[in-house]
């Protein structure tokens, strides 16, 4: 069987996410930011693990678009750490390079 990518990629993003959110919510005390990053970051692997099982084309389409709505949103928590100093720019490029490899 082939390799899936997108499911190995969006299943190391999403740790990469689990580990910002332990860094933010452990050094920088950052709580409320970091639990919208963290459920948007994890869902889009979800959505691409439930996408695996569709019921139908249309079914699996919609799932993927909604991964892709819950990138587009982990993009903005990741741009509003960035600009409210809880990430530095290495840390914000480093994810984002992970999270346009989709």
């Amino acid at each position: 069987m082939k390799e899936n990518v997108i499911k190995i990629k969006s299943f190391a993003f999403a740790l990469n996410i689990v580990k910002l959110y332990q860094y933010l919510t452990d050094s920088k005390k950052e709580y409320i930011l970091s639990k919208q990053m963290l459920r948007s970051g994890t869902a889009i692997g979800a959505l691409v693990r439930e996408s695996e099982h569709a019921e139908s084309k249309a079914d699996f389409i919609h799932k993927l678009s909604i991964a892709l709505k819950e990138a587009n949103e982990s993009e903005y928590w990741l741009d509003l750490l960035y600009k409210s100093d809880y990430i530095d720019k290495t840390i914000l490029n480093l994810i984002k390079l992970r999270l346009n490899k989709f």
